[in-house]
């Protein structure tokens, strides 16, 4: 029977767990949208709403009990500067999950975790070439040349 049981357990230990789902949050964060297996997107969104509503009070333990959940400052620095402000006026329900289908190796359904509220970060956008071509010539180059 499964009386009171509030997650799965992923085959893993307490510990193991913990820095997975932590990870995957991080990850939320960071990338604004990540795409993994639906019980564990299931599992991190409930981290990340509690993240984001602990966040939301803003005080320094609040700051400290996350930072001791997700073990990055990176990312919660991020949490609090880019993600907070932005649900503000929402109530909760600060991510969505949208299904995919499923996976062509195992056939574990898929999904996608992202904020409601915030557009993701697009990695396929081109650096300007004008930092391009702002790199230093190699020394070899610099010696070749004289």
């Amino acid at each position: 029977m499964r009386h009171r049981v509030l997650s799965t357990t992923f085959g893993r230990s307490s510990a193991h767990r913990k820095a997975l789902l932590g990870f995957l949050v991080c990850s939320l964060i960071e990338e604004k949208r990540i795409v993994t297996t639906l019980a564990r997107a299931k599992a991190a969104r409930a981290l990340a709403e509690r993240m984001v509503t602990l966040a939301r009070a803003g005080s320094l333990a609040a700051r400290r009990q996350i930072i001791a959940t997700l073990r990055r400052r990176g990312a919660v620095k991020m949490l609090f500067e880019q993600i907070v402000p932005k649900c503000q006026d929402r109530a909760g329900g600060y991510t969505r999950i949208m299904h995919l289908g499923s996976r062509r190796g195992d056939a574990a359904p898929m999904a996608i975790l992202e904020w409601v509220s915030i557009a993701p970060v697009d990695k396929k956008k081109k650096q300007p070439p004008a930092q391009a071509e702002a790199k230093p010539a190699p020394a070899r180059a610099q010696a070749a040349a004289r």
